[in-house]
């Protein structure tokens, strides 16, 4: 008897109790002068808004690499990474010792590749950056693994050929603007907050360095996970002319045991709820539904994004 009572006690009890813990996502995005720090900002305060008893944070981190194993070892819940690297923690390869227990939960937007340099450097293609002392992004990041692979596609040794230092974006762009550097790569959204800044910097002529050639060559060795890709003109302060650049997508990640019902609300509320990431970031504006099960995941999507998507009728290829 005193067991059915507690029984009934804690089914009586529980609900409540339930209302009054908020579950706590940390979104893990990247530095505070690239996209997915300000995006992940706007994701947190809006999912905090709109799924009752959810409180989301965002997290700065060292992007992609980094935030794969955060999700894999549970320090993280939601992820913004690069679809190459999703692959790679996926599969157990590259910078990743084993298999990593992830699932996409949405296609974002494309990365741009941006190799940036300035006028007086010398620097006009790729080529160029033979012997040059250049940044190729933050340890741990994704634009680390695609700097080395569009270097490669060119001929040049990331070791050999050239000075490599590792900086985030915004590191980066001091150390161009000082002349430590006479370029850096960059993998993100346009535009991004710190190659902004470089452009509209007094006295400094912005260059970004033409790089789509090398794309055939990145997508023979590691697979299709690049395509051709171009930035408009005046996307920055002083740019005048297009870029050709290679892009790839970027994934919203979490665990593959993260809760269905969580996930599926997660989902939904980055969908329909995406005038208010726009308003916080313009690259929101490429989130596009009925694009999600084509192609633009490297990795399989978790159940809950799945059931979402089916309520929706979206359909794969």
């Amino acid at each position: 008897m005193r067991k059915l009572f507690a029984v009934a006690l804690a089914l009586a009890v529980s609900p409540a109790f339930a209302q009054q813990t908020p579950v706590r996502l940390s979104i893990a995005t990247g530095g505070t002068g690239g996209v997915y720090y300000p995006l992940g900002g706007g994701m947190a305060a809006m999912l905090s808004r709109t799924i009752p008893g959810v409180e989301a944070t965002a997290e700065v981190t060292s992007a992609s690499v980094d935030n794969v194993k955060l999700v894999a070892a549970g320090k993280a819940d939601i992820a913004f990474v690069l679809g190459d690297t999703a692959a790679e923690g996926f599969a157990g390869t590259g910078k990743f010792k084993e298999k990593a227990p992830i699932r996409a939960i949405a296609v974002l937007y494309a990365n741009k590749g941006q190799w940036v340099t300035v006028e007086g450097t010398g620097v006009e293609k790729m080529q160029d950056l033979k012997g040059r002392r250049i940044a190729t992004g933050a340890p741990g990041s994704g634009t680390e693994i695609i700097a080395i692979r569009t270097l490669e596609a060119y001929g040049l040794d990331p070791d050999k050929d050239v000075k490599r230092e590792k900086l985030s974006v915004a590191e980066s762009v001091n150390a161009l603007k000082d002349r430590k550097i006479d370029a850096f790569f960059w993998s993100g959204g346009v535009p991004t907050a710190a190659v902004t800044d470089l452009g509209a910097t007094p006295g400094v002529k912005i260059k970004l360095i033409d790089h789509a050639d090398g794309v055939p060559a990145m997508v023979k060795k590691y697979g299709p996970l690049y395509v051709k890709g171009t930035i408009p003109a005046r996307s920055y302060p002083g740019q005048t002319r297009e870029a050709a650049v290679a892009d790839v997508w970027n994934v919203l990640l979490v665990h593959e045991k993260m809760d269905e019902k969580l996930v599926h609300d997660v989902v939904k509320a980055v969908f329909e709820k995406k005038a208010d990431l726009v308003a916080v970031h313009a690259e929101a504006q490429n989130l596009d539904l009925a694009v999600q099960l084509q192609g633009g995941s490297p990795i399989p999507f978790h159940p809950g994004a799945l059931r979402y998507f089916a309520e929706k009728g979206v359909k794969g290829k």
